[in-house]
């Protein structure tokens, strides 16, 4: 299991870059009226919320290791970690509906860009848990 924790640093960055590239081709989706944007937007997030499950469940073990000092940051980190997974997940639900109406396509934009935005957090928190609080400073 001890393992599996160690794999977390490397199973996070490709959700992270799939699920912001998901919201981005919706985006591009929206603007340009092109459905095969929104095709691979949906492609995107669906691999993205499968990775996003495995990243937080291999945190939640990392988390566990000896070694890793409990802090706030990191509780912070595993929760929004696990909120990450679970609202791609809901995402994937709710833009898996078959007909796209006007509200539909709000309700999917909206549930794509919570995700995108818990993934922003998360990886913030992460970026400090690593790097420490000041580094974004130059």
């Amino acid at each position: 299991m001890a393992f599996i924790g160690r794999l977390h640093p490397l199973l996070v960055h490709f959700p992270i870059a799939l699920i912001l590239l998901a919201a981005a081709a919706e985006m591009f989706a929206a603007a340009a009226v092109a459905p095969r944007w929104h095709v691979a937007a949906m492609a995107c997030l669906r691999v993205g919320a499968i990775g996003a499950v495995s990243a937080a469940a291999a945190g939640w073990l990392m988390a566990r290791t000896p070694g890793v000092d409990p802090s706030a940051t990191l509780e912070w980190h595993r929760w929004f970690g696990t909120a990450t997974a679970a609202i791609a997940v809901l995402a994937v639900l709710v833009t898996a509906a078959g007909e796209r109406s006007t509200a539909t396509r709000w309700i999917d934009w909206m549930a794509l860009l919570a995700a995108a935005a818990c993934v922003a957090a998360t990886g913030h928190l992460g970026g400090m848990l690593v790097w420490g609080a000041d580094f974004l400073r130059p």
